[in-house]
């Protein structure tokens, strides 16, 4: 969607990682030469409480970090669809993790694309459950292209770098991580 401003709202429980996927997608954009705006969104519980990113990327200035209408909307949690909903219209793709429970009763009616993909089933069965937001984030940067995967490796990396030179097993699970989730929607 290069040339257009593109609108994306992660949302998630506290301590699922979306503030961190919301700023490697901004940094990432940053260093691709593209306008980026990150605007984080929690109450003071932060963990614990729903936890909310608001992200733009295009190629103009980007005037107002606040929006009505998300392009992408991914919803991490049965309170994140419920909290999100509201950012989706017509032209919308609403995404939300599979192993929500009843989460279907509270999908946006007026998105014009829902999908659900199993971030959580993945993470838990063929990676590790501490993934799950670079499962989410491989998914996010395929279906919007805002950022080339390339450049997504790299800002996880450049992000959890310190991690990665404690434990090296941690660079190839979070790889793993972002292409599998890329794969989940391409």
């Amino acid at each position: 969607m290069v040339g257009t401003t593109v609108k994306i709202v992660l949302a998630g429980e506290g301590g699922q990682g979306v503030q961190a996927a919301a700023e490697i997608i901004a940094e990432a954009a940053n260093e691709e030469g593209r306008q980026a705006l990150y605007i984080p969104n929690f109450g003071v519980e932060q963990r614990g409480g729903v936890s909310v990113a608001f992200v733009q990327v295009g190629d103009e200035p980007i005037g107002s970090p606040k929006f009505r209408t998300g392009d992408f909307v991914v919803a991490l949690s049965g309170r994140a669809v419920q909290r999100t909903r509201q950012y989706a219209g017509p032209a919308t793709t609403f995404v939300y993790d599979s192993s929500i429970q009843n989460a279907e009763k509270e999908l946006p009616g007026g998105a014009g694309r829902v999908l659900a993909v199993p971030a959580m089933e993945t993470a838990k069965k063929e990676l590790h459950p501490r993934v799950f937001n670079i499962i989410i984030l491989g998914a996010v940067v395929a279906l919007t292209g805002v950022i080339s995967l390339e450049r997504a490796r790299a800002a996880v990396e450049k992000k959890l770098g310190y991690r990665f030179e404690k434990q090296p097993e941690l660079r190839e699970l979070n790889f793993k991580a972002l292409e599998r989730g890329a794969a989940m929607v391409s």
